[in-house]
């Protein structure tokens, strides 16, 4: 029941996931075939984004008082700064962010590895311990090549990309009925 009651809601708006769907089958096929230009331009949007953001946060300043109006400042602060640094050095952000992705993941996968692990031994059975071990494998092989595993990152996003918006499409068609 909550399935067609979610439909008769959706078919009103089946057009917003076919929009999404499109732009996911650009943006993944901009991935895929130009990677770099793809992630230059991301950079270059992250830096006005930051920049934007900083200076609405500059504002909240003096317009809400639901906060501490010191971190609307800090905050503000961060964000205009990062904006800037971003803007002038947009190459260098479009291979940071990758690299930081995948630096992050690596010591996300060693961390959840050995506590898997450790829960394998405290009573968590053998799954928590295989499960362990494939996740410490998996940083170990993030974190030995973080450079080289980052240039994998548009490629797989790319893919993931095609692949959900083909689904966004086809579910906007199956909404619209």
């Amino acid at each position: 029941m909550a399935t067609v009651a979610a439909r008769t809601d959706q078919s009103g708006i089946w057009w917003v996931f076919l929009l999404e769907g499109i732009a996911a089958l650009i943006f993944g096929a901009l991935l895929l075939t130009a990677p770099a230009a793809t992630l230059l331009a991301l950079a270059v949007f992250l830096g006005f984004y930051l920049l934007f953001v900083g200076v609405l946060e500059l504002v909240r300043v003096f317009v809400d008082r639901s906060q501490p109006w010191i971190w609307s400042l800090l905050i503000g602060v961060l964000g205009i700064v990062a904006g800037i640094i971003v803007l002038k050095h947009p190459a260098l952000t479009a291979l940071a962010l990758p690299t930081t992705v995948v630096i992050y993941l690596g010591v996300v996968s060693l961390v959840m590895g050995v506590i898997g692990i450790i829960g394998g031994f405290s009573g968590g059975g053998i799954g928590s311990f295989l499960l362990g071990i494939v996740s410490l494998l998996i940083g170990i092989l993030l974190l030995g090549s973080p450079m080289m595993t980052a240039l994998a990152v548009p490629f797989v996003f790319g893919l993931l990309l095609l692949i959900e918006g083909i689904a966004l499409i086809i579910f906007a068609f199956r909404v619209k009925g």
